[in-house]
Formats: C-alpha cells, structure tokens, sequence
C-alpha cells in the first residue's frame, strides 16, 4: 500500500502518458513546446512527513526521467536537494542577469499566513530535515521581524533555513539574530552582474566578499558564496578558487550558476564557451587538483556538477576519489542525519551510525587513513583541516525546457499550488507571483495592491 502511495504520478495537464515514463529523455533532450509550458502544472503530489515515503518518490522521479543510477543521491539519501521559498519579489538591485519578471517590482510581500501555508506544504511533500532556501528578490528587504519569524518557524517544525542574498542588507547584528533564531546556511550573491559602480573584476569584487566573509565569521552557520556565470567573467573563476581557498576558515561552499536566457535580465544567450564542463574545469585550474564532478549525482547530470574537497595548509584535495566508497555510504546512510551547525551532535550521530554499521568501518578507516596520510604534511604545517566544496547549477532557458530534466529536478519553488521546477517557474513566473492568494478569512489577497477583499459571492463560495 505504501509503495502505491508513494509512486510518483504525472498529472495529465503535463503531457506524459504513464507508459511513456520507461522512455522519458532515453533518445536525448526532450525540448517542450510553448503551449506544453504554458499547460505545466506543479505536481499534485501526495503529502505525507514521513520521509521515507518522500525520498522513495524521489527515486521513482529519477527513474522516471532514466537519471537513478547508484550514484544518485535523491531517493537514496534525499528527497530533495533544496527548496525555494520566495518572501519577496523586491531586490535592491537590477542585475543583468536576473530570473524576475518585470512584473516582480510592483508585486506586494505575500501575506505571513500564506509563507507559513507553503512552509508546511514544505515538509508535507518531502518530509522533515530537508533544506528550505529563504529567498526572493532580496529576503532582507522584507520587514526583520517578519524574517526572524519565517526562520524561527522552519526551524521549530524541523526543516534548515538558508538566507540567499546579496548581503547588502544583511548586517553583523542581522546576521547574529538570523543564527540566534536558527539560520543553518547563509548564501552571499556577488559577481559583475550585479554592475556595483567602480567595480570591473571580480577580483575587485572580493572587497565585497571579504566584508561578508567578516560580518559572519565566528559564527555557528554554513556560509556559501554564489557566482553568475557569464561571458565576462569565465576567464575568472580559478582567481575566484583561490580566493575562496584562502578563506576556507569561513567559506563551505562555492556556487556557481551559469548564464541562462529567462527573466528580465538583458543580457541573453550565453556563450558557448560556457558549460558544466567548461566551468567544471576552470573550477580545477584553480583548485590546482583534479576534481572528482561525477562521482556524486543529485538530480539530473545535465542539471549539476558536485565536488567535495578538503584544505590544509592553503591546498586541496579531493574527497569524492572513491566512487565505490561513496555509493555504499549513500546506500548505507539514509537515516543518518548530519546538522553541520552543531559538530558535537554531528560527531556523536556519525559515531552511533558507525557502531550500527561495522560492516562501513573497514573500508571508511582505510580511506580516512590514505587521506591522512596525503595530506600529512600540510596538516602539520597549518594545524587545521577546512572544506570547501563546489556545486555547479546549469538553469536552461525559458523557452528550452527539457521535459526529462523537469521531472527529475532537485530545486524546487513552493508556489500556491504545489512545488515546481525552479527552471519551469521562471518561465512564467508571472502565473504565481500575480495570482490572488485565498486566505483562511476566505478573503482574497491581491498582489499588485496589497490588498484584501471579499472573497466572492455566496453562489460561488457554496461552488
């Protein structure tokens, strides 16, 4: 019964007959038409917390789009790679290449009552301890008592908040308050797309990242720095490595996304130099090692590259260089949950976990032994040992969605109506984001105004 329950079905507005799903994307890119985009639904998903039943449907939508493979992650270890939760269509910047409609400027903060409607609609659909990234527009030009109360409360029902931002707006006390009320990731935005004044090179750039490398130093919290991809600044990304290198004291993570033809951003087509491939190995210049990008999949292989590696002493080193290795610890560690903003708790879950699994420990000691060892030298040096990983996000182009890449994503929007691809969402973002919203008072919020009304006329309520 469960299993039935479970299964992932695609409603018929989206154009996939069921017998089709043992096809879906097996002779290549599916490209879907304007009107298959305009008729897209977002899922009409059973909801359950319990998370077993939502990571299982995760793997039935990989192996529906032909992408669940023994390295895949999603149905194995989760049921999602994150989700994105919009408090704000408002940003304090215009970037060249932004995912916003024209329309987001005039569009009014959604009212609480319906962010916290999507945040539980959140866990229902793929259980608890899963990521929700607080975004927008810019999340920090929304009222701070009203954000501190969005971050409290994901935290309260057992999700992990993430702040994306600029970091304009995002003080040292805002940060310290977000933390206090159980921020688990913070995400800075900064590249030459964003045309800060006097600001050529990302390079130059890096005065601002230092500053926000700063405002949350010391700090219990994953920090991540996000990069946009495009023609001008390609050429910089292993320079943007050795920054990041330097600062991995601070810095878990960097992001980059590439160029993408969607939203109100001028600048277009991207160039073809730039692909997950191309910015993979700039990514590797910079680190000055190979980087194992495949040994992880999460979601799609058109859609993402991971790398993980670890520091010392100013040098890299892969993490991922036992494929092997890592499909057993995927298999083997789905309950294990890992809260990287409290390392005694961590520690102590990975221990019990090892204990429970005697049959990992071998090979895990083996490993853990041969990277020690590889890295003896610098360990020694620097007395201390950092992370620093990389993801890299390939969004397609508004009107070159990829039907299989649609249905295995792993960045969803939680819309009025349900999860949806990120890349779907920005195709027409217009049909939420201008979309009245009921409210439990059976009033109807309108976006353009702010405004509640009457919901509608007695025939139509008893409708």
């Amino acid at each position: 019964m469960k299993t039935e329950s479970a299964a992932y079905h695609i409603h018929p507005s989206q154009h996939l007959h069921p017998s089709q799903h043992s096809t879906l994307g097996s002779n290549g890119p599916e490209f879907m038409s304007p009107e298959e985009i305009k008729l897209f639904k977002p899922h009409p998903w059973v909801q359950s917390q319990d998370m077993a039943f939502a990571v299982d449907r995760a793997k039935t939508r990989m192996e529906v789009a032909g992408v669940w493979t023994p390295n895949q992650i999603l149905g194995r270890r989760y049921s999602i790679g994150c989700v994105a939760l919009e408090i704000t269509q408002r940003c304090n910047l215009d970037c060249t290449l932004c995912y916003l409609s024209e329309h987001s400027e005039s569009v009014k903060d959604i009212p609480m009552e319906e962010i916290f409607r999507r945040i539980d609609q959140i866990k229902l659909q793929f259980g608890p301890s899963n990521d929700i990234q607080i975004t927008g527009g810019d999340p920090t030009l929304r009222k701070r008592s009203e954000l501190m109360e969005i971050v409290r409360y994901i935290r309260k029902i057992g999700m992990r908040p993430t702040l994306m931002t600029n970091g304009i707006a995002a003080t040292r006390d805002m940060c310290q308050e977000l933390v206090a009320n159980g921020l688990n990731d913070i995400a800075f935005h900064v590249d030459l797309t964003q045309e800060r004044k006097g600001y050529k090179t990302e390079m130059e750039l890096n005065k601002f990242r230092k500053d926000y490398i700063e405002r949350v130093r010391g700090l219990p919290i994953a920090v991540i720095f996000n990069t946009t991809v495009f023609k001008d600044n390609f050429h910089e990304i292993p320079d943007l490595i050795r920054f990041f290198r330097a600062n991995t004291d601070v810095v878990g993570m960097a992001s980059f996304q590439l160029q993408a033809e969607t939203g109100r951003g001028v600048l277009r087509k991207r160039d073809v130099v730039i692909s997950l491939d191309s910015v993979s190995e700039k990514i590797q210049e910079g680190a000055g090692i190979p980087i194992s990008f495949d040994t992880a999949r999460i979601g799609h292989p058109r859609c993402h590259k991971y790398g993980l590696t670890l520091e010392s002493n100013g040098k890299l080193f892969d993490f991922f260089d036992d494929p092997k290795l890592f499909n057993l610890m995927i298999e083997k560690t789905r309950t294990l949950e890992l809260d990287r903003t409290h390392k005694l708790k961590l520690t102590k879950n990975i221990l019990t976990w090892l204990f429970q699994n005697p049959d990992f420990v071998i090979p895990a000691v083996k490993f853990a032994f041969r990277k020690l060892w590889e890295m003896k030298w610098d360990i020694l040096k620097s007395r201390r040992v950092g992370k620093l990983s990389f993801f890299i996000q390939n969004f397609m182009d508004a009107s070159s969605l990829e039907l299989d890449r649609i249905h295995a994503c792993s960045f969803m929007v939680m819309t009025p109506q349900g999860p949806i691809s990120m890349c779907m969402h920005n195709a027409k973002r217009d049909d939420y984001i201008l979309q009245p919203i009921k409210l439990k008072t059976e009033q109807i919020w309108q976006p353009l105004t702010g405004k509640t009304e009457a919901c509608c006329s007695e025939e139509k309520k008893a409708e």
